[in-house]
């Protein structure tokens, strides 16, 4: 009898220090709670994206938490600020993944920040969406445990370039790009639609990453006689380029990226910003999405968050719900694999501020919908364009 009760001892301890080492393997879960980290700018020029985009994953973390969280458990949200710089944004995953021991990773600063912090997030195996900055490099190749929710910049641009060049025909065009990562996409994407309808292009020119003063290249700008114009800048120095423009009395059709389709931007570019087009994959918060949105938003978030809502905040809320419900469709025992292939399974999420999200076998991309908007700075707005 004694030897059966050992024996049976044993085994209950090898079992309890088998699942103890199984739970160990997949951190971040609690009998209470799920941990879900993010890295993002939340001081500098760039906090307009990091801020915003935190305040997406808080609103679809506090409906789910309000809701009984995930099968019980609370979603406790660990947010690093790297002021967009790179050697932060690796330092702080590394904090939220091996310090804090995160369940789950969301947002990832921007397309050079999340690039460089690539290796960190395959060597841990840990279930990432990305909402911030989807660049090829992030899916192409798959990687197993990262998703990407939106559209590539080169479809971006591709998609603004297009739609310009059908709405201007014959006429002559303009490009400035940032000396980075960044610029290279959009500039590869233009090129490609100036190698297929032949555009005239007159003039084209960099500026280094944090530059300020635009007057020499505006006025290049205007010297070449471009009628149709490309900003390829991202916050400050589109609202820098267009204020230049305007004191030389030049209003070229003007066509933005999504990184400066922010409210914001119209408020400081002022009249100059008035009839700029941009493309975007989220809906505009003066349509009835987005109106929607910002209702359900108003009781989750702080008045000061309310404030810091954009464009931004839609792909952070998108994310964080897919995320969500992948881990809720795990059950009450949520492991990363089971995470990841839920993740995988992802069919026509409707999130409400885009169209529905789909992953796939070997496909870690969303590849969302695009639309093109015109700004009204009557009402500091971004509306669909005809």
């Amino acid at each position: 009898m004694r030897t059966y009760l050992t024996t049976a001892s044993l085994l209950l301890a090898a079992t309890v220090f088998t699942a103890g080492n199984a739970l160990a393997a997949d951190p971040g879960i609690t009998d209470t709670e799920v941990l879900i980290g993010d890295v993002e700018p939340l001081t500098g020029p760039p906090a307009l994206l990091g801020v915003a985009a935190s305040i997406g994953h808080k609103i679809a973390i506090a409906e789910a938490n309000n809701a009984g969280g995930i099968n019980g458990r609370k979603i406790k949200y660990v947010l690093e600020d790297d002021g967009y710089v790179t050697a932060r944004t690796i330092q702080g995953a590394k904090k939220v993944i091996e310090v804090d021991k995160v369940f789950a990773m969301l947002g990832m600063s921007g397309s050079g920040q999340s690039i460089a912090v690539m290796p960190v997030l395959e060597k841990a195996g840990i279930p990432t969406v990305i909402d911030v900055a989807p660049v090829k490099f992030l899916w192409e190749p798959a990687r197993k445990n990262v998703f990407v929710v939106g559209q590539s910049y080169e479809e971006g641009i591709i998609h603004l370039v297009n739609y310009l060049a059908e709405k201007n025909p014959g006429k002559k065009w303009g490009l400035i790009t940032q000396d980075d990562d960044y610029g290279i996409t959009v500039r590869d994407g233009f090129d490609s639609v100036v190698k297929a309808k032949k555009l005239n292009v007159v003039y084209s020119g960099n500026y280094k990453k944090g530059q300020q003063d635009f007057s020499s290249d505006m006025l290049q700008l205007k010297d070449s006689g471009a009628e149709v114009f490309l900003a390829g800048g991202i916050i400050a120095e589109n609202i820098a380029m267009m204020k230049e423009l305007e004191k030389l009395n030049l209003k070229p059709v003007t066509g933005i990226f999504w990184p400066g389709r922010i409210e914001p931007v119209l408020k400081l570019m002022g009249p100059a910003g008035d009839g700029i087009y941009a493309v975007d994959y989220v809906e505009p918060f003066a349509s009835e999405a987005g109106k929607a949105f910002l209702d359900k938003a108003r009781p989750l978030v702080s008045e000061a968050e309310l404030k810091g809502i954009n464009r931004y905040t839609m792909t952070g809320y998108a994310a964080a719900k897919v995320l969500i419900g992948a881990i809720e469709r795990c059950g009450k025992q949520p492991t990363w694999a089971c995470t990841i292939s839920e993740l995988e399974k992802t069919k026509n999420v409707e999130t409400g501020v885009m169209a529905p999200i789909s992953f796939g076998p070997g496909v870690r991309f969303s590849n969302q919908k695009l639309q093109i908007m015109r700004a009204d700075a009557a009402t500091l707005s971004f509306k669909p364009a005809n």
